[in-house]
């Protein structure tokens, strides 16, 4: 990687040629960065930043780090017109017009960028644990604002220029600075893969955080930083070099370590500087794996191996799956190596996969499951290594603008917590996500301090708040997918988990009350509920009652509990003799009990004087339907038992006085008034009416009445009647 050195001065252009904003750059794009610099040259005059750095010296410096890092023209363009939205009215559409739609939308996603940074800079500066667990969100966050990574990687030479002005100024800002870069920006880098912003950013943010122990570590690194890449340089060509006599093709590369990382180091295990061996490393990569073990001999006999300083992740791998051989060894000029080897296929998936190195680096836990944000952060370590080999700059244009991680969306709260949801959520799911009680009593939301419908879909970095009542719950037009009220999974479980909640404290009620009344038709109002429950089986009164609501306990149970298995013998269920029918019974009577609950089956609507049977139900007494309707037929035949034998009361019928639902379908030669006539017929026949379903189709008329009739020859007359009306085909009961 190129190394980020070039330094301005904050006087002008003539001392930051135009040569070095344009290196690689074709004509056209050199013409649009000397536009650039026109424009924004008296725009930026005199002004600064919130840092007290000069606005022009700022964008330069992010510039130039744009040409280190080898970015298109767009981003250094970008770059260069970072502040204009702060000092020009129409500056997206000035930016539009003289530079392009691209550029406009990086500048845009840039200033948008700027508004988190009191947001970052909070949590980075607290020490409550609930809100310093957020950096992780935040950094997401960061990545997820934007619809374009390239944005970002402007933000991350933004930071680094700051820390650079801070290194000569001394700011009472520093510090929060740091911190949040330390927290924020420094690990975005090392997830991108840019690593000498990464460096840059941590040795910085320490040297202002902890300047005393920066000094100490400085003066213990007893040589130069190039001397420590001499020597590495060295080591490369000395170790390739056996390795090619020994038929390995070996892949060898290293870095010394900067001072932020050996203090890391030293801080987490605990260590004095002389234990740290890798402040300077090498690693190797090869085919295979026997060829691990091949080069840890090698190295083992160049150099001298420390004890205790071991590691095989090959054989044992760590818990994230990650998997290498790590040694110490002390070289020539007795000082120490680290030396990690690994294959290919290992180092991808240190490197990309799932346990690619930044989670263990920064303490985040690994898992077998690779999730699509990891995907997407190994797709921009690819694009900025693939870099160098694409010809074509647009074609890495794009594939960087389509890296844009749009999986997830991060909502802030009043108080500045970042919470982050699904794409497409609501602020139902965002209520839900804060607390479950707040989202069962959500009745509004405002959106950037404005009020919006509850089925509005977010979008990354506004601020939600939540309008509630004191007490209520959901509404069931939350579950209806085509109203968009709901997106997430966890806010849709649990509305169901409330409707679910009560509808079984319903199904309680209406069991509780079913149990006293077989009490008290029993003469048993005082007997022991929870022993009542233990003789049916259940393991507490609830469960009885939920049963006894689900209609899963039948009156015959509570008999048998309360007297004994004895109870049928004693007090037969069905007494051999008639009882007669009143009309509170709708005139039915069922052999062998008097006074039962009754109810006509809706499925076959028996009416006088057809053959009807009787089914006992379980809580609803007893069913009557047609002798030949088939539902009855199919109850029959798997509980034969609860079949009963009725009849129709006496005086049933023409002049019995009780009425019975029945149901005629007639068909007809769709015509004008066709319904009017036949209505006029129920009314001479003095047949009430309850319900009428009336379809056309292709000139024919398919009519359905449900009407209340004395008897089957009421029905007979009324349906001969019927046929007899011009354009009827047919009329018949159903």
């Amino acid at each position: 990687m190129v190394s980020v050195t070039h330094s301005i001065d904050a006087v002008g252009v003539a001392q930051t040629p135009v040569i070095l904003l344009c290196e690689g750059l074709d004509e056209g794009g050199c013409r649009k960065i000397e536009r650039a610099l026109a424009l924004v040259e008296p725009l930026y005059a005199g002004k600064q930043l919130g840092t007290g750095e000069p606005v022009w010296q700022h964008v330069l410096g992010m510039a130039l780090i744009a040409v280190a890092l080898r970015l298109d023209v767009d981003t250094r363009l970008a770059a260069l017109l970072f502040a204009i939205h702060d000092y020009h009215a129409a500056a997206g559409d000035l930016i539009e017009r003289e530079f392009g739609p691209e550029v406009a939308k990086l500048v845009g996603g840039l200033h948008r960028l700027n508004g988190l940074r009191l947001i970052t800079r909070a949590a980075a500066a607290s020490s409550v644990p609930e809100v310093r667990a957020q950096t992780e969100v935040l950094r997401k966050m960061v990545l997820a604002m934007v619809e374009d990574i390239r944005v970002v990687m402007l933000r991350l030479a933004s930071r680094t220029q700051t820390l650079r002005y801070f290194t000569d100024h001394s700011d009472a800002r520093r510090a929060d600075v740091a911190r949040e870069s330390l927290d924020i920006y420094a690990p975005l880098a090392n997830r991108l893969g840019v690593w000498q912003l990464k460096w840059e950013i941590e040795d910085l943010s320490f040297r202002f955080l902890e300047p005393e122990t920066y000094k100490r570590i400085a003066r213990q690194l007893d040589e130069k930083r190039a001397e420590r890449e001499h020597f590495i340089e060295q080591a490369i060509a000395r170790l390739k070099s056996e390795c090619a006599a020994m038929g390995i093709a070996a892949e060898i590369y290293g870095r010394p370590k900067h001072i932020y990382s050996i203090w890391n180091k030293m801080r987490s295990k605990n260590l004095p500087f002389s234990e740290v061996y890798d402040v300077r490393a090498l690693r190797v990569i090869v085919d295979q794996v026997k060829d691990c073990y091949a080069v840890l001999g090698l190295v083992h006999q160049r150099w001298t191996p420390v004890p205790k300083e071991f590691d095989d992740y090959i054989s044992k791998p760590k818990g994230n799956f990650y998997r290498s051989l790590h040694t110490a060894v002390i070289a020539e000029d007795g000082r120490s190596l680290e030396v990690q080897i690994r294959t290919r296929d290992m180092h991808n998936h240190a490197e990309l996969g799932v346990a690619a190195h930044w989670r263990y680096k920064e303490g985040i836990g690994g898992g077998l499951a690779q999730d699509s944000y990891g995907d997407k952060l190994a797709l921009l370590r690819d694009l900025l290594s693939w870099r160098d080999e694409i010809t074509d700059s647009s074609d890495w244009v794009e594939q960087f603008k389509r890296a844009a991680l749009d999986d997830t969306i991060y909502i802030v709260t009043p108080q500045g917590r970042v919470i982050d949801l699904p794409q497409g959520a609501t602020p139902i799911d965002f209520a839900y996500r804060l607390h479950t009680e707040l989202g069962h009593r959500c009745r509004g939301a405002k959106v950037d301090g404005a009020l919006v419908p509850l089925n509005t879909r977010l979008k990354s970095g506004q601020t939600v708040e939540i309008v509630s009542t004191r007490q209520g719950g959901p509404s069931r037009d939350w579950l209806n997918p085509q109203l968009g009220y709901l997106h997430s999974s966890r806010a849709r479980s649990k509305v169901k988990q409330w409707f679910a909640v009560q509808d079984e404290a319903q199904t309680l009620a209406d069991g509780r009350a079913w149990v006293a009344r077989e009490l008290q038709r029993d003469g048993a109002t005082q007997a022991n509920i929870d022993e009542l429950a233990g003789k049916l089986g259940f393991a507490s009164a609830e469960a009885m009652f939920l049963a006894a609501g689900r209609s899963e306990l039948g009156p015959r149970a509570i008999q048998v509990a309360l007297r004994g298995p004895a109870a049928p013998a004693e007090l037969p269920a069905f007494m051999p003799r008639k009882s007669k029918a009143g009309d509170q019974d709708g005139g039915v009577l069922v052999v062998g009990v008097g006074k039962l609950l009754t109810q006509l089956g809706r499925c076959c609507k028996p009416a006088p004087p057809d053959s009807i049977k009787g089914y006992v139900t379980r809580g609803k007494g007893v069913s009557i339907h047609r002798a030949d309707c088939p539902n009855f037929a199919n109850m029959a035949r798997v509980n034969p038992e609860r079949v009963i034998a009725a009849d129709w009361g006496e005086g049933q019928g023409e002049k019995g006085g009780a009425v019975y639902p029945v149901e005629i379908a007639v068909e007809c030669a769709d015509r004008t008034g066709l319904l009017r006539d036949i209505s006029e017929v129920l009314s001479r026949e003095k047949i009430n009416v309850i319900a009428v379903n009336t379809v056309s189709r292709q000139g024919r008329a398919h009519m359905n009445f449900t009407m209340e009739v004395t008897g089957v020859p009421q029905i007979q007359r009324a349906l001969k009647l019927i046929g007899a009306v011009p354009s009827v085909l047919s009329a018949r009961r159903n």
